[in-house]
């Protein structure tokens, strides 16, 4: 069992930057790939970024060269830095662990962007 525990959401004005943490409680952390998403209200819920074990990433084209997904093992953390921040990356943010066939989601932080 996997739990997952987002921080470092809040307000800010465009063009501002925020960081989001992610902390894993169990054990295994590192055999999880890990991913961002996202839900803006109305809009289905979309993939942001993803890391793999091995640390390879991926981005979802509305936020590629503008967020960074990183991970520490040690600590069983996973980060999104969020640079040039746009009004329409409002949304809850979710963290999710998927290995195999079990998946884990955390109960999001709420990004604002707006001035």
């Amino acid at each position: 069992q996997v739990r997952l525990v987002e921080s470092g959401g809040g307000l800010v004005q465009p063009g501002g930057a925020l960081r989001l943490s992610c902390s894993a409680s169990g054990n295994f952390f590192d055999s999880y790939a890990m991913d961002w998403f996202r839900q803006a209200p109305g809009k289905q819920r979309e993939l942001v970024a993803s890391i793999s074990t091995i640390g390879s990433t991926n981005y979802g084209d509305s936020v590629k060269g503008r967020f960074i997904i990183s991970r520490d093992n040690a600590k069983n953390m996973v980060a999104l830095q969020m640079n040039s921040l746009k009004p329409e990356d409002t949304a809850v943010y979710y963290c999710h662990g998927r290995r195999g066939l079990r998946e884990y989601w955390g109960q999001g932080t709420q990004v604002t962007v707006s001035s």
